[in-house]
């Protein structure tokens, strides 16, 4: 798949306090739905769109991260030299090479942000517009969320493209909400967003979610936006501060959306999935079956 969006920019360097203390030793992005950690679906998804480069922005106590996602040659032969020929391939498939995919690991070392961390990717990212993918929403369909924004992209009168879902207002408070103007297709069309509005101050119910494809000026404005909620670099500060000459579009994804972020939403992912699979009807079955515990 040929795409103007050569980059894709996954910020990983979150301390993931919502899941402690599993987290004190292992990383949220590597934390697994059923047996596969967030990171590997947010690869998977950049890979089936195309993309050429994958910058993390990682850090310097999650080295974790790189293990995972790098190829690890001796692990596959000690595999293979039990047997295990199957696994061994499975793993090559789903990691990265340096010798064959373009990957660059780049460290944010202080929290200030996830516009900060997108900032921390600038120097190596291609030119042109570039993708931001948060591992910890899920999207799952039967095309990648990203696959679907980067093909309305090329067409829409939009230079900044965020995911977009319909919230009740009672949750507008826990995202970035964009200010709507008309819609054409799948992409609603916006001259702001609002950083986690109260309820009766929300602009509309079009929720933003860990997805974006981004102007390459976006650099500029994140490096001239003054520290916003929680002395932060907002990203959704920078993405306002281009709406007026760029255009804001917020696209709505095809797939489902589970924040696993959350620990309702990362059991929610599971469930999901596990429906999805025969090998646990027998477990799901009997749990449905049994008495719930007295309060």
């Amino acid at each position: 798949m040929s795409t103007t969006v050569r980059t894709a920019i996954f910020p990983v360097a979150g301390l993931g306090t919502r899941f402690l203390p599993a987290t004190k030793a292992t990383p949220k992005e590597l934390l697994p739905v059923i047996d596969t950690p967030l990171i590997q679906y947010a690869i998977d998804e950049v890979r089936a769109a195309g993309i050429e480069r994958m910058v993390f922005v990682s850090h310097p106590s999650k080295a974790a991260i790189e293990r995972y996602v790098m190829d690890d040659k001796r692990l596959r032969r000690n595999l293979e030299a039990k047997g295990k020929h199957a696994l061994a391939e499975q793993l090559h498939d789903s990691a990265l090479c340096a010798a064959d995919d373009d990957v660059v690991f780049t460290m944010q070392d202080e929290p200030l942000g996830l516009g900060h961390a997108v900032a921390c990717a600038r120097p190596h990212v291609l030119p042109g517009p570039v993708a931001v993918i948060l591992p910890d929403d899920l999207i799952l369909g039967a095309t990648g969320a990203l696959s679907e924004m980067i093909a309305a992209y090329d067409t829409a009168p939009v230079g900044h493209m965020v995911a977009a879902m319909t919230v009740d207002r009672a949750e507008t408070r826990k995202y970035g909400v964009l200010s709507v103007t008309g819609q054409e297709r799948d992409v609603i069309l916006a001259d702001g967003m609002v950083e986690k509005p109260e309820p009766d101050a929300a602009p509309s119910r079009k929720a933003v979610v860990g997805r974006y494809v981004l102007d390459a000026s976006i650099f500029d404005d994140l490096a001239q936006v003054a520290p916003g909620a929680g002395g932060e670099i907002q990203l959704t500060d920078a993405i306002a501060k281009g709406a007026g000459r760029l255009g804001l579009g917020g696209f709505a994804f095809s797939g489902r959306r589970f924040d696993c972020g959350s620990k309702a939403g990362m059991l929610e992912a599971t469930l999901h999935l596990a429906q999805q699979d025969p090998e646990f009807a027998d477990v799901l079955a009997a749990f449905s079956a049994a008495p719930r515990a007295a309060a």
